[in-house]
């Protein structure tokens, strides 16, 4: 009985945890100093060129270890880390190492799981630092996606992802007999920016005499890269085009379009002389000779009135200076200018309206539009009365607009004729309506009285007199008529 007494104090008082002791640290520090030993060991078999010093948990355990990753899992809550950083204030013979920068792919990274360090950590950072990094899954692109990049599609397929904005490589298509397929499917289409495009491609990887073949029967493409060639200004190219298609009168008008980039008036003047013999049409061969006989006249105008501005002889100079040169311009305004510079000059001088008139077949009605405006606005009414009056075989004189008067009172309105000169022209608008709506609107009071007279309308008549002046001498010619 007191054995059995004594086995069962000897049991409870007995534990297989030794109690602590000053002797006993070297023994755990023995161990845990092989414990690390046999895990750098062990990191020289998995990667011989990393470097960095092991890093030892707290718990005697070796960071990136199965146990560790483990437990550091479980315990990621604020106060494990608190309970790390007192720990390490304490002091304690496991440490951290700040690992160096090598590369950021070693087979140790993949075999723990994580990826290297790119840069020096802070100390907390390298004892709280799991090991382990999560990634998400990467989705696959759609099969579709990739046919861009290896340029699978065939050429109907291309034309419509084009048509939708989609990126599509045309190098694939080498063979003239598929970029001739391309062309038709683009052409198929309908859809201008794609036909263009497909263009450019064939113009950069064809022979011009091969392109030329192909487009001449196809029109629509053959349309699309002349208007391109146009607008882009490949002037050689269209010319070795249009020469191929033996369309003559194209060439001809592309080499006259490049007057437009002479500046040099003499080198233009030159060079529209040169375009006279091109193989132009009856009507074109007219308007270039034309161009060529104005810019000469225009150059002989130029220097002449540029003399006697400069020499201040001429009244007209020294009141109405120039504003710009008279080169270049077209054949109205040269008229203009001469209408109102030199409109009393013979007929046999280069500057003189009727001398422009005949050599240019200026029609009457352009003509008078051209000087009425010219002599009304330097207020020479003279000059518009002579304008207007014609004489006929049997010497009797009456007044002639081929624009109509109605345009002529306009054009003297907007100058700032007096009223007795608007009224003279107003008279002579044949349509009663136009004419009162005319003299009512610009207050031709005479012309309205005597319509309304010559029309015996009273009742207009007595309305209208409230409209002009108490006592003036309008007022006097209505009553006479009313009481008449």
């Amino acid at each position: 009985m007191s054995r059995a007494r004594a086995d069962e104090e000897e049991y409870w008082h007995s534990s297989k945890f030794r109690a602590f002791t000053f002797d006993d640290e070297d023994d755990e520090l023995s161990q845990l100093k092989e414990s690390k030993r046999a895990v750098n060991s062990l990191r020289d078999i998995v990667d011989d060129d990393d470097d960095d010093l092991e890093r030892v948990s707290w718990s005697g355990e070796p960071v990136g270890s199965i146990s560790w990753s483990i437990k550091e899992t479980a315990s990621g809550s604020t106060s494990s880390l608190e309970g790390r950083d007192s720990s390490l204030q304490k002091g304690s013979s496991s440490y951290a190492a700040f690992p160096k920068q090598v590369s950021s792919y070693s087979l140790s990274s993949l075999f723990k799981g994580r990826n290297k360090l790119p840069s020096f950590q802070s100390l907390t950072d390298a004892l709280t630092d799991t090991g382990v990094k999560n990634y998400a899954p990467e989705l696959r692109r759609p099969k579709a996606e990739y046919k861009d990049y290896t340029s699978d599609w065939s050429p109907k397929d291309t034309v419509r992802r084009m048509q939708r904005g989609k990126v599509c490589s045309l190098e694939r298509f080498r063979s003239l007999q598929d970029k001739l397929v391309l062309l038709d499917e683009a052409v198929a289409g309908h859809d201008g920016n794609v036909i263009t495009a497909v263009l450019i491609f064939l113009k950069r990887t064809l022979r011009r005499e091969i392109l030329f073949r192909e487009l001449e029967v196809r029109q629509v493409a053959l349309c699309h890269l002349i208007h391109f060639l146009k607008e882009t200004g490949e002037q050689k190219f269209l010319l070795d085009l249009l020469r191929f298609l033996d369309r003559t009168e194209e060439v001809a008008l592309s080499q006259y379009r490049e007057h437009l980039n002479i500046q040099d008036v003499e080198k233009r003047r030159e060079f529209l002389k040169g375009c006279i013999g091109l193989p132009f049409s009856a009507e074109d061969t007219s308007h270039i000779q034309d161009h060529y006989t104005l810019l000469e006249r225009q150059i002989i105008i130029e220097a002449n009135d540029r003399h006697l501005e400069m020499a201040g002889q001429s009244e007209i100079f020294r009141k109405y200076p120039r504003k710009a040169s008279i080169l270049n311009m077209p054949l109205v305004t040269t008229l203009f200018y001469s209408c109102f510079y030199h409109y009393t000059e013979a007929e046999g001088t280069f500057s003189s309206p009727t001398n422009l008139k005949k050599t240019f077949k200026i029609p009457d009605k352009q003509y008078v539009l051209t000087a009425l405006a010219a002599r009304a606005k330097l207020r020479a009414w003279n000059d518009v009365d002579a304008l207007l009056t014609t004489k006929n075989w049997l010497g009797y004189t009456k007044k002639k607009a081929p624009i109509g008067f109605h345009r002529v009172v306009e054009i003297l309105q907007r100058n700032n004729a007096p009223v007795q000169v608007l009224q003279e022209y107003v008279r002579l608008v044949e349509d009663v309506e136009n004419r009162l709506n005319l003299a009512t609107k610009y207050k031709c009071h005479d012309v309205v009285i005597e319509t309304y007279r010559d029309l015996k309308d009273r009742i207009q008549l007595t309305a209208y007199k409230c409209k002009v002046e108490r006592g003036s001498a309008d007022e006097e010619k209505i009553n006479s008529i009313l009481n008449n």
